[in-house]
C-alpha cells in the first residue's frame, strides 16, 4: 500500500486591529522573531530543532510514515491588519504548492487562529474555505492553533480537527504539532470523522492572566487534559486574543467526540467551570514609576532580579515595542543595575554600529510609533555592546531557534542598559540580553517587553515578577480599547460591562 501522501504547510500571525503597523508581505519575507518565509523542501531546514507546530508534526513517529509535501511556511510578528497584498500572495503559493500536490490522502497547516487582514475578519477561516473547496470534503484537514487564536464557526466548519496549544508560554508548540500528527493518523485509519462541539465564551481574558502555569488556568487546562480520551478524542480550550475588533474575538472551546451527546456535555461542564472562575482573570497592575520604585526595594535585599512585565507594548500582542514609559520611569527613579529589552529601533541602532563601542551619541530613542501618551526619549547614550543581531535562544519559548533581529546594541544611560534590535522580537530569552553583552543575572531589575512568554525563561530566575501599565497599544485591561464591532453581550473585561456600541450621531 503506498505511503500517505499529507500536504503541509504553515501562515502564522497574531493580528491586534488596535496596534499601529500593518504586517506586509516583507514582515512575512524576514520573519523577525521567527525563521524567514520558506517554500519547499527547504522548509524541513528551517524549522528543525525548534519550538514550532511544523516541526513537530514532522518529527512525530505517525509522519515518518507518510509522504510530506511541504508547501510554505512563514510568520510575522504580531502587529496590525495583515496587509491584503501579503494575505493574498503568501495564500495563493499555499494554495498552489497544496495544487501541485495532489491527489493527496491529508492536509495539515500550522496556523494562529487570530488573523485579520486589510479586507477579511477571519483570515483563517477564508484560507481553510480555499483548501477544503481545492481538496474537497474526504481528504481529512487537521490543523494546530494558537490557544490565543480567536475561532470563528467557519474555522471549525472547514477542517476535521483543530487542536490549540495547552501551554501560555507557548512551550508545547512542537507538541502540539505532534498530536495533530496523531489526529491525522487516527482519521486515515478510520471511516468515520469525529462530530464538534464549539463555544464561544461571553467574557474577554486579559493576557497578562492567561498563564497557565498560574490560576485559574493551570487547573483549567489540567481538566481539560484530564477528559481527553475515549469518546473524547480531542478537546481545545482558547483563551483567544483579546485585541481584534471583530464579532468573534474572545475565548473558545473546541471539543471532538465519538457522539454528539457526549462532546456537547464536556463542552458545557467546561463553560460552567470558567464561569465559576472567571474574576480570577484579572490581577494587579502597576504605573511605571510605582512599579519601578516597588522593584527597587525589592531589589535592595534580593539576590535574583526583579523581573516588570511591559505588558502593553509586548510586540507579541502587536506593540512596536519602542514605547519609552518605563524607561523614562527607570531613569527618573534613579533605578540602579536595571535593563530594559527590546527596543525596536533600527536608525538608533544604525548611529550605534557608526560610532562604535565606548561613543556616546545623543539619540531621541523609541517613541516613534505614534502611541497616545508616548515620545522618544531625549538623552545622551554610552554605545556599550554592539551585535549583528544573530544568535540562538535556547529557552523554553524560542527553543532553540535561530533568531536573527539584525544590527543591534546595548545602549547605557546612567546605569539603565538597553538593548536596541533591528527586527522585533519578544523579550522572552535571556539570551536576548546576553547577545549585546548584558548577563540578565547580574541585574537587579529587569524590564521585558512582554506579557507571560518571558516567564518561561524568566520565572526561575526571578525575585519577583511586576506587570507594569506604561503606554501602549496592548492594553492590560481590554476593557480599556475602543471596541466597536464586538458582538453584542460580551463582557470586554471579567466580570465587566457587556459590550454595547456606540451609536454615532445623527
Amino acid at each position: 500500500m503506498p505511503a500517505p501522501r499529507i500536504a503541509i504547510g504553515g501562515f502564522l500571525h497574531e493580528t491586534n486591529t488596535f496596534a499601529p503597523s500593518p504586517a506586509t508581505f516583507e514582515d512575512f519575507v524576514n520573519g523577525g522573531g521567527a525563521p524567514p518565509l520558506v517554500e519547499g523542501e527547504s522548509i524541513f531546514a528551517a524549522v528543525a530543532d525548534s519550538n514550532i507546530g511544523l516541526c513537530g508534526f514532522i518529527d512525530a513517529p505517525e509522519s515518518r510514515n507518510w509522504t510530506l509535501l511541504p508547501t510554505l511556511w512563514t510568520a510575522a510578528s504580531p502587529s496590525a491588519q495583515v496587509t491584503e497584498d501579503a494575505f493574498e500572495r503568501i495564500a495563493a503559493r499555499i494554495l498552489a504548492g497544496i495544487r501541485d500536490a495532489m491527489p493527496l490522502d491529508g492536509v495539515y497547516l500550522d496556523l494562529h487562529g487570530a488573523m485579520v487582514t486589510e479586507h477579511l475578519d477571519d483570515g483563517e477561516g477564508e484560507l481553510l474555505k480555499r483548501v477544503r473547496a481545492l481538496v474537497g470534503d474526504a481528504v481529512p484537514v487537521v490543523v494546530s492553533l494558537d490557544l490565543h487564536g480567536n475561532v470563528t464557526r467557519a474555522m471549525v466548519e472547514q477542517v476535521d480537527m483543530l487542536i490549540a496549544y495547552r501551554t501560555y508560554p507557548h512551550v508545547d508548540m512542537a507538541e502540539t504539532g505532534a498530536r495533530c500528527a496523531a489526529a491525522m493518523a487516527s482519521l486515515l485509519e478510520s471511516d468515520q470523522r469525529p462530530v464538534k462541539a464549539f463555544r464561544q465564551l461571553d467574557f474577554l481574558m486579559p493576557i497578562a492572566w492567561q498563564c497557565t502555569a498560574e490560576e485559574p488556568c493551570r487547573s483549567l487546562y489540567a481538566e481539560v487534559a484530564a477528559m481527553e480520551g475515549g469518546s473524547l478524542p480531542s478537546l481545545s480550550l482558547l483563551t483567544g486574543f483579546p485585541a481584534a475588533d471583530f464579532a468573534d474575538c474572545g475565548p473558545s472551546l473546541v471539543v471532538y467526540g465519538r457522539d454528539q451527546a457526549s462532546a456537547d456535555a464536556a463542552a458545557d461542564r467546561l463553560v460552567a467551570r470558567i464561569a465559576e472562575r472567571e474574576g480570577e482573570f484579572a490581577g494587579r497592575v502597576y504605573s511605571p514609576e510605582a512599579c519601578v520604585r516597588e522593584a527597587m526595594r525589592l531589589a535592595a535585599n534580593a539576590i535574583r532580579p526583579v523581573v516588570i512585565a511591559d505588558t502593553q507594548d509586548n510586540p507579541g500582542a502587536g506593540g512596536d515595542s519602542d514605547t519609552m514609559g518605563m524607561l523614562k520611569a527607570l531613569v527618573a527613579c534613579g533605578a540602579r543595575r536595571a535593563a530594559l529589552g527590546n527596543v525596536f529601533d533600527p536608525a538608533a541602532a544604525r548611529v550605534a554600529h557608526a560610532a562604535g563601542e565606548g561613543a556616546s551619541i545623543m539619540l531621541a530613542l523609541g517613541g516613534h510609533s505614534g502611541v497616545p501618551g508616548d515620545s522618544p526619549l531625549e538623552a545622551a547614550f554610552t554605545v556599550e555592546a554592539l551585535s549583528d543581531g544573530r544568535f540562538v535562544a535556547p529557552g523554553p519559548y524560542y527553543g532553540g531557534g535561530r533568531l536573527d533581529l539584525g544590527p543591534s546594541a546595548c545602549l547605557r544611560i546612567g546605569d539603565v542598559r538597553v538593548v536596541v534590535v533591528s527586527r522585533k522580537a519578544q523579550m522572552a530569552d535571556l539570551a536576548m540580553y546576553r547577545s549585546v553583552g548584558i548577563e540578565p543575572l547580574e541585574q537587579a531589575i529587569l524590564v521585558n517587553k512582554s506579557s507571560v512568554h518571558f516567564r518561561a525563561d524568566f520565572a526561575s530566575i526571578a525575585e519577583a515578577i511586576l506587570v507594569c501599565a506604561a503606554p501602549g497599544p496592548m492594553a492590560v485591561d481590554p476593557a480599556d480599547l475602543p471596541w466597536r464591532r464586538l458582538r453584542l453581550g460580551v463582557r470586554t473585561s471579567p466580570l465587566g460591562k457587556p459590550f454595547v456600541p456606540v451609536t454615532e450621531p445623527a
